[in-house]
């Protein structure tokens, strides 16, 4: 029994001494680049990294985001505008974080998109209700990543791409699904590859929040517009009784 509690007391000092040992330290400086901070869990964790101490760079889609986060944030947080479907936009983001960070190199990436509509039965969808979704949560974040590795590798930093875990359950079409899936792909390729040069890449799958629910309103619109433009043949091979339930 004594030897039970002896190796028991000692595991938890060594996960006491690895879990301190993998503590940020030092916070001040170091800059943490994140995507997706106009609601939810970017612009919570916007927030809760400028209370840390983190050299916060946001990006937000509008300026009227931006402007919010500035008004209840320390005057080290940053913010630039970001859209992820136009590369012009992300080359100008990348600038700007080259300049804040001043030759010390890049902390930490977070991504965060999450573009969820159109999603439908695959055969409503053209090819180009799929770009709508992955050029801007998968190819998009895949474009700012590759742009930013550069400052990441000079800073021995580290990517965290935050994925929902709804986008892994294959249960409705369109573009959503896939790009959850290729972030999946890219960030387990690109975290062995960036081992060599010290940079940490991670996956957090998050669950379900109260803030994801006023997307079923889009969803629920971009539904009665996809159905409406549907052919007559398509429409009638499901039935409006597919639909209204």
């Amino acid at each position: 029994l004594h030897i039970a509690i002896l190796a028991s007391i000692l595991c938890l000092v060594i996960y006491w001494l690895i879990r301190d040992s993998r503590r940020v330290r030092n916070l001040s400086g170091k800059h943490v680049f994140i995507t997706g901070c106009d609601t939810g869990l970017g612009n919570s964790l916007a927030k809760w990294l400028d209370k840390r101490g983190f050299c916060v760079i946001a990006a937000c889609a509008t300026e009227k985001a931006e402007q919010e986060l500035r008004s209840c944030s320390s005057l080290s947080l940053k913010t630039v505008s970001l859209n992820l479907a136009d590369s012009n936009s992300i080359s100008r983001a990348v600038v700007f974080v080259t300049e804040e960070t001043a030759g010390k190199g890049l902390f930490g990436l977070v991504s965060h998109a999450e573009g969820t509509a159109p999603v439908a039965p695959t055969d409503w969808l053209k090819i180009e209700d799929f770009h709508s979704v992955l050029d801007v949560t998968l190819l998009g974040l895949i474009e700012i990543t590759l742009k930013l590795l550069p400052l990441l590798k000079k800073a021995e930093g580290r990517v965290v791409n935050l994925i929902n875990a709804k986008g892994l359950m294959a249960f409705v079409g369109g573009g959503y699904g896939l790009s959850t899936w290729g972030m999946e792909a890219f960030s387990d390729t690109l975290r062995v590859e960036m081992q060599h040069f010290g940079v940490k890449v991670s996956i957090v799958q998050h669950g379900f929040f109260k803030a994801g629910l006023v997307n079923s309103d889009v969803i629920e619109k971009y539904l009665i517009r996809l159905w409406n433009r549907l052919t007559p043949e398509i429409r009638d091979s499901y039935g409006e009784k597919y639909f209204t339930e």
